[in-house]
Order: C-alpha cells, then structure tokens, then sequence
C-alpha cells in the first residue's frame, strides 16, 4: 500500500508451435497452449456495510502460515515457469545487455562531511556496495565502514537502509534486515574503531539522531501496524531506554533527526496533510522536546536550522505549493515575527530545501519541470540554475557542510545518462564531477526525446514524457511501454535507465505519463488525484494511452503497460476500465485489494492511508473506494495479457492482494491471454535485494513484454 516508486521492464521471446511454420507466420501462444494454470479454491467470505454484501472467495489467501496458501503460491509459480520457460535465452540475453551498460566495478563521488571523504564501490561480481570513507584527503588510507556483501553472506535477502555517524566520527549506527521488507529494520552501532558492534541491538527502529556528547541516541520505534509511533532516548552503556515522545494519533508517523549546524535535534510528526516539529538542542540531551508550531489540521511544515535563524516551508489549503518563513530563533511564537522569505507561488512548487551559512538553495518544480535556486541568506538577487532540454529531472544534492560555497545537483533525462555536477555559489561555475559511463556505448543522438500533452476526460491537459530511436515511423505499427505512478505526490519523474534500452532499441516507444495524483505539475495536482477525485489518475493514464495511439505512436494490440505499488493499483484500474486498450500489462506488487484493506486498521500502514485514499468507514468513501478497487470491479470480459508480481514479506502490500488478485482474475476473465503470477518467496516490496538479482528480475519482466509483442530477439 505505501508507496514504493518503479520504474521496471520486461523482454520476451516468441513461442514456435510447430517446426513447420515459416517465420513470418508465427503466431503467439495463448493460455490454452500450455497446461492449465492453477484454480485457487473458492471458499466464500461474506461482509456486509452500508446495507451493502460483499461475497469474497479468496480473502482466505491472506493467511500465509496456511499450508494451502504457501501451496498455491508455488503452484502459481510453478506454472509461470512453464509459460517463461522459452523464454530463458532471451532473459539471459537481455541480463547480459543490462549488464553491459553497467560500469559493474565502479565508485561515488566522494562527499566530503566533517573531515572525511565518504564514498560507496561496487566490484564486478559482487551483489552489494561496499560503504568506505578516507580521513581529510582522498589519498588517506580507506576505512570500509559497511561491506554488504560480507554481511549479507548466505541470506536469501538483505537491505541495507543506511548509516549515521556520532559527531566525533568514532560511531556509526545502521539499519538492515534479512526479510527484504521496507518498513522492519534492526539497528545496531558499530565501532568505527574496532569494526566491531557495540551491543545495542534494536529491532523495530525507523529513525536515528546522535546528541553532541558521541554517547546518547535518540531513535523511533515502529508499532505492531508498522508504524513508526515512538521515540526513545538511550545512552550506550546503559541498558534501558526512555520513551520522550509518544504519537498517539493512528494517522501520524513520528522520526527524529539532526540537522546539519548541530544545534538541534527534532522530532518530526505528519500525516499526509498534516505535521508538527518538536526540538531540543543537541548539547543537552536530557531535555524535554519543546514545540516548535503546535499542529493545526491540513498545515505542513518543515525547520530548516540556520545559526541565526529558522528557515521553515509552511504550506496550508492557502499556499499549496509552499513558501518559506524566516523565523528568529526565539520568540517565532509571535507571529508577527515572521518574515516571508519566498512567498508562495501559485505556478511554482517548493520541492526542497538546503541551508548554507550565506544561502539558501531551493529544489523547485514549474510546469512540471525541475529547476534549482539560490537566494542569499541577507537578501540580494537570487542565482538560477538553467537546463535547455523540454524533458529532463534535475535534483538538488545540497552539501553537507554548512559553510560551504558550492552545491551539487544531478541531472538526468530519458536518453540522458546521470550525471553529478557541482555549481560554485560565488562565481557561478559548474563543474562536472562525474557522469554515469555506460561501458557498452551509448549515443544520446541516436533517440529522440519529446513531450506531449494529452486532453483528459475532463478537459484537462496531461503531460507526458516520449522516447524512442531515431528513424522511428508514426504508422501504429510500433510496440510500445507506458508506465506511471499517480499516488501520494510522488511525481513521475523522467530519468536515465539502463534498462530501459532493451526494449527502445528493439523498437519499443517508452513514455512516461504524469498524471494526476503526483505532484508533476504543482500541489493541487496531486490533490486532484487523490480522495474522492482519485478516479482522474485512472482516466489520465486512459488518455495518454490514447494519446500515445492516436498519434500513430503505437497500437492498442501493441501497447504494454506498467505500474508497481500503487502504481499497481492504477494498472487494475485501467485494466477493468480500458482493457481494449492495451496488449499487456505488468503490474508490479499491486495494491488492488483496496476496500478490504482500507477497512482492516490492524493491517500495516493502513489508518495513516485514510488522508490519501478516504475512510471507507464513512459511507462516502466506502462507495467512492469501491467504484474502483481493482479487485472488487473484476468482471466477465476479455483482459490484457498480465504479469502480477508479489513479494512473501512485503510489508506494504501483503503478499496476499497479489495472489487473490490472480485468482479471482483467472475465475472471471473471458479471454484466452496469458496471465501469470510470479511471487518472491524470499523477499518483500522491492523484489530481489542484490543488484543482479535485481536485473534478473527486470530481464524476466522484459521478457514477458517482447514475448506478448512477438519479438523474439
């Protein structure tokens, strides 16, 4: 259900019938080519609300500590494996390119942070990066804080989330699993001495923050629904933690965090509207956090610390797309100490936020393009970082060091490789640090990038971003990909994907669509998308498929789509709405079960989605969740070809929705497509944990599209 933004690719091969056939006339296989796929048992589930019954067959698929389910599950992928089975040399093949334009021994740019270069490497071979860093020169000794492929020896899975090192760099505290879930974590602190751990051990964690004695740590705590719910303050050789700070309201997750001039420590508490701030300086650990703005319903706001004031983006139904305060650092209480810094702009999103000592450098969005601002801390004229291409994402990297006069920012677009640039302040020079090398060799010139806008049903225009190789003719005759996301405010951005070339030079025409529902063109985009408007995501998508076909860019028989998470959810959708529409679609840990979901509050995650989907205990959003839950509108009629993906220990969408999804699907659908199920039974949201079993997994997904498209090289 929590978001988890995809951008992910299938490849396939074509399926010969006879040896008799002659090239041209090769036909795909259909379902009732191949023996016939698993029948899930129909065992009725009745629930009734608003005067409404509900008969569900598949909801017992939910309980994996069920033999029968963990029987299914496998007999599901067993017949996947059947159907792909032709497929492997070509899933080989597309492993093999993938790799190929990956520089497979490579290393970060190193960021320097309080005396030290840090930077990751990878090595050819290995699954998994290796964390290192190198005292006051690049040519110092390297220090290897974190091998992840020694620690994840022999695990199915592993995730690694990330590190923080104490103030005096002696320390580092980090977070991993072995379930490959996203929302469970152990955190240990390791000895950056020693290289050895500490023995602070706590499972459940969510957030770290070091006070400025290297010895007490504050750190939140998820709850039984995976909520992060509390924080707790402990010092190293003691054994028993305090709570100081409890958020007892089911739609809040609460996090604690430094800030970059060390002088606080915050405590963080937001909904998907709303939040609050609460701090302590960072010198006196055993304080009570303080309020910062006490929350006031549908108000967002963030801190950003200077050492002479506070910088804080606050966004009410008001001012959208944010503005920006300037507040003293005592007696901002007073309102009318407030001083506007950036004022709110109805056509321009403040995306992100970082504070040097003399400025302040902005992440904004306009007309759904990205573009990076500095404006001095004491006021003057601001400095913008221009980019000419139509379609591109650029991000502001920052830097770590507050006395800094130089910022790093990325850049990116579909035929353009990533690249790391660093901008000086006070002479407004860039400079390339480094750019992503793709040692098979690619030519940015040999595709063409553009960007369209489709007329949604409501009149709206839409936004999409086109790439393809050069030469290509608008004649219909060409396969195609669409892929979106459309939830939360999470835009769809465009960006450099090395898999994604698979597919474009065997022809395909990628596009990404930046519907409503994301934050591509402003807040108020997303909130057009979301609650009881959400059904513009799914009627968004619709038209820029339209879009796509009506310009002679593709055809409806060979059209693919894609979406994982909730972008899964709008695959279901539009699957139900638009089947005609598309050839295959490949939906990717999709939430699809959404009524039965949203109206389970001891499910994961599910209280704080209220704000984002609607409470279906109230009668307006149960009929509104209901009119497009993916599952519940399953009907008898002809659909796509599908690949459903699933993860065992996936902890944002349980496994089960996949799985019940596929079952009803097959019981229902009136078409002879193919339709597999392909469950992780080793991971959880994202799928395989280790880089390449991450590009098997795509290779796998490529396969199935150029299979359904008839391509078999």
């Amino acid at each position: 259900m929590k978001h988890l933004n995809f951008l992910i690719m299938g490849a396939t091969a074509l399926l010969i019938t006879s040896c008799n056939i002659k090239k041209e006339e090769v036909a795909l296989l259909k379902q009732s080519d191949f023996p016939a796929p698993p029948v899930a048992a129909a065992i009725p589930d009745t629930f009734a609300n608003f005067g409404q019954t509900r008969i569900d067959n598949y909801y017992w698929l939910k309980d994996k500590n069920n033999l029968s389910v963990i029987d299914y599950l496998q007999a599901e992928n067993a017949y996947t494996d059947t159907v792909m089975g032709s497929t492997k040399e070509l899933q080989q093949k597309i492993y093999n390119e993938i790799v190929g334009r990956i520089k497979e021994d490579d290393e970060s740019y190193p960021s320097f942070k309080d005396g030290y270069y840090y930077y990751s490497r990878t090595e050819k071979g290995k699954q998994y990066p290796a964390y290192c860093r190198r005292k006051g020169t690049m040519e110092a000794a390297e220090e290897i804080i974190f091998d992840l492929n020694k620690m994840a020896e022999g695990k199915s899975a592993f995730i690694f989330q990330g590190y923080s090192i104490s103030p005096d760099n002696s320390k580092a505290a980090y977070f991993y699993n072995e379930t490959g879930s996203y929302a469970e974590f152990t955190m240990k602190i390791k000895d950056l001495v020693s290289g050895e751990d500490v023995g602070f051990s706590v499972d459940g964690a969510a957030s770290v923050a070091w006070a400025n004695d290297n010895k007490t740590i504050f750190y939140s705590l998820i709850d039984k629904t995976l909520r992060s719910a509390a924080v707790y303050r402990r010092k190293l050789d003691e054994a028993a933690a305090k709570r100081v700070y409890e958020e007892k309201d089911a739609r809040f997750d609460t996090y604690v965090y430094g800030n970059k001039t060390k002088q606080y420590i915050f405590i963080t508490s937001s909904s998907s509207t709303t939040s609050e701030e609460r701090y302590i300086s960072a010198d006196r650990p055993e304080d009570d956090f303080k309020v910062f703005l006490p929350r006031v319903q549908d108000v967002e706001y963030s801190v950003y610390p200077h050492k002479k004031s506070f910088f804080v983006r606050y966004k009410d139904k008001q001012h959208l797309n944010g503005m920006i305060y300037e507040m003293p650092l005592t007696g901002y209480e007073d309102r009318s100490s407030w001083k506007v810094f950036l004022p709110h702009n109805n056509d321009i999103r403040i995306e992100g936020i970082d504070i040097l000592s003399n400025w302040v450098s902005l992440d904004l969005r306009k007309n759904g393009l990205t573009e990076i601002v500095v404006m001095p801390v004491n006021g003057g004229e601001s400095k913008t970082i221009a980019f000419p291409e139509p379609v591109y994402s650029a991000s502001l990297s920052g830097n770590p060091e507050y006395d800094a006069v130089t910022l790093r920012y990325t850049y990116t677009s579909l035929n353009r490789p990533n690249t790391l640039y660093e901008y000086n302040i006070e002479t407004e020079e860039t400079v390339k640090l480094k750019e992503q090398e793709i040692p098979s060799g690619f030519d940015p010139d040999n595709y063409v990038v553009e960007r369209l806008w489709a007329t949604a049903s409501d009149g709206v225009k839409v936004p999409m971003a086109v790439v393809y190789k050069k030469g290509l003719k608008k004649d219909g005759s060409n396969p195609a990909l669409i892929y979106s996301y459309g939830s939360y405010g999470y835009s769809s951005d465009v960006y450099f994907s090395a898999s994604m070339f698979s597919l474009i030079d065997r022809g395909f025409v990628y596009a990404v669509a930046q519907i409503r529902g994301g934050s591509d063109l402003g807040e108020q985009w997303y909130e057009d998308g979301k609650l009881l408007h959400k059904m513009n995501t799914f009627t968004d998508f619709i038209a820029c498929s339209e879009q796509l076909i009506n310009n002679g860019y593709t055809a409806p028989d060979k059209l693919a789509a894609m979406g994982g998470s909730a972008g899964g959810l709008l695959m279901g959708a539009v699957a139900n709405m638009r089947p005609d529409l598309y050839q295959t679609i490949v939906a990717k840990v999709p939430f699809v079960d959404v009524i039965n979901t949203m109206l389970d509050e001891t499910l994961p995650l599910t209280t704080g989605e209220y704000e984002e989907w609607g409470n279906p205990n109230e009668k307006e959003y149960y009929n509104y969740i209901l009119s497009y839950s993916p599952y519940d509108n399953i009907k008898a009629q002809d659909y796509p070809n599908m690949l459903v993906t699933g993860g065992i220990n996936d902890s944002q969408v349980l496994f089960h929705e996949p799985a019940k999804y596929v079952a009803k699907l097959r019981s229902l659908k009136t078409d002879n497509n193919i339709l597999l199920l392909h469950m992780n039974m080793d991971s959880g949201h994202g799928g395989a944990t280790g880089r390449y079993e991450g590009i098997k997994d795509t290779a796998f997904e490529f396969a199935f599209i150029l299979n359904r498209a008839g391509l078999e090289k």
